[in-house]
């Protein structure tokens, strides 16, 4: 019998929490490249939505939210995660014929990119070695929706979505949704106003929709590559998000 003398490979934890930094702090580039293309802020994104919908976007989104994991989480037996570039093609593909038809069609596509954005977040999941059937990454995968979304004046500094880690039951899955539901129909809102922009809406469509799926999909990258560092470097996952967060917190450096 051979005797496998070889050491364990070392992990080199620096080099590893100086890529999810960089990772996080790139996630939300393209936004800025939306807010450019239809003009205006992110705040004043919500101001160009009707009354009623700015005013049900919180009950929508918990319904929408909802739905969305469910399908999501059975979609997983039928058809197999995809590549990045695919699912990037995917969305900015129905994000362009949500737009195409101003805010009716967009309200209609909303949900199947909500589901869409929640198979890549489980893929990533996956991908990173984590059990998507397990209700903990479940939870994972609804709490990288709680992150600014692409179209945020989030400077990226807020790395609280990493934090949170609870045991769950299907009543407490419902109130981790209603809890973020908050935050997300404020980020689902801008994307729905930057869709019914007159005459851009098309591209406007297609171009956030890229954007959210590149955004969340960095993001998932974050949140479990610091979960498999915290295993695999037998290191606390909160002594990695301080250490994370200390190099958020660094001023960029001017070469």
């Amino acid at each position: 019998m051979t005797i496998d003398t070889t050491l364990p490979t070392s992990i080199d934890v620096e080099a590893q929490l100086d890529d999810l930094a960089r990772r996080y702090k790139a996630a939300g580039g393209l936004g800025i490249n939306v807010l450019n293309l239809i003009g205006g802020s992110a705040d004043s994104l919500l101001d160009r939505l009707p009354e009623p919908i700015r005013n049900n976007l919180e009950s929508a989104t918990i319904a929408a939210l909802g739905h969305a994991m469910r399908a999501a989480h059975s979609s997983r037996s039928v058809v197999p995660d995809q590549a990045s570039w695919l699912n990037q093609t995917v969305t900015t593909a129905m994000g362009a014929a949500g737009g195409a038809g101003g805010l009716p069609t967009a309200l209609a596509e909303l949900p199947v990119t909500t589901t869409l954005l929640l198979r890549v977040i489980q893929g990533v999941a996956v991908e990173h070695g984590f059990d998507a059937d397990a209700e903990n990454v479940q939870f994972d995968c609804i709490q990288v929706f709680a992150a600014a979304g692409p179209l945020s004046d989030d400077d990226g500094a807020d790395l609280g979505f990493l934090s949170a880690r609870i045991a769950l039951s299907g009543k407490a899955m419902q109130a981790v949704i209603s809890n973020i539901a908050p935050k997300l129909a404020v980020v689902m809102g801008q994307k729905l106003a930057a869709q019914a922009v007159p005459v851009l809406g098309a591209v406007a469509g297609a171009a956030t929709n890229y954007a959210y799926t590149s955004y969340y999909e960095d993001v998932a990258h974050v949140h479990f590559g610091l979960r498999k560092l915290a295993i695999d470097a037998d290191v606390s996952h909160p002594e990695l998000l301080q250490r994370l967060e200390h190099r958020m917190a660094k001023p960029a450096v001017k070469v």
